[in-house]
């Protein structure tokens, strides 16, 4: 159990301190992942950026994710019984949604270089990975030097679902509970971080840096 993000990121950032010091850039995935990359960037004297990919939820169940999608690239698995059109429909909504994210997100600056650079994608908690999935996929395809995945919590067969990745070279995970309904379970406190407070602090973190 975390007191809230603040804890769960420098627990997290505590056990990434060996890739201090070397070609680090901390991909945080928005909303909750904003305030556990601010810290886990300040430790690594790294810079932050964010990873914009969205999960897609089930028609019957929006918070069960059967896919995620990115600008450039989507992921589906356990579509079983969910029509194509609902597929399609939902891509380009997420996908509109994004493209205002990105907008909102590089008013004021430009997208971090990964090449050649350990990529370190952090997140709040994992229930399926299928969002950080696709998001490694898309990072694999900028040529960094190495892909990492830290979160505090997630199931283990989500754990297990990153390891089999091509695309992740390496998964950290402070907690793999059995009885994992949800992330916000595993936090004393989990308010939502909305998209201003996400950029803010993406800015003030890069202005410290």
């Amino acid at each position: 159990m975390f007191k809230d993000r603040i804890d769960a990121g420098i627990q997290l950032a505590n056990k990434l301190l060996p890739f201090k010091d070397k070609e680090v850039v901390v991909l945080a995935i928005p909303r909750g992942g904003l305030p556990i990359g601010v810290i886990v960037a300040k430790t690594l004297q790294a810079p932050l950026d964010v990873a914009l990919s969205k999960k897609i939820g089930h028609p019957f169940n929006r918070e069960y994710a059967i896919g995620a999608v990115s600008l450039e690239n989507s992921i589906l698995n356990d579509i079983s019984g969910v029509h194509k059109n609902y597929i399609a429909e939902e891509t380009a909504r997420i996908r509109e949604k994004l493209k205002k994210r990105h907008q909102q997100y590089y008013k004021n600056r430009q997208p971090e270089n990964l090449k050649d650079k350990v990529v370190i994608i952090i997140d709040d908690g994992i229930a399926t990975g299928n969002t950080i999935r696709v998001t490694a996929e898309l990072v694999r395809a900028q040529k960094p030097k190495k892909v990492i995945v830290a979160i505090p919590v997630a199931p283990g067969m989500a754990i297990k679902s990153l390891e089999d990745s091509p695309h992740i070279d390496k998964v950290i995970c402070l907690q793999t509970p059995y009885d994992f309904m949800a992330v916000g379970q595993f936090y004393e406190f989990f308010n939502q971080v909305s998209d201003e407070e996400a950029i803010e602090l993406l800015e003030e973190s890069n202005q410290a840096s």
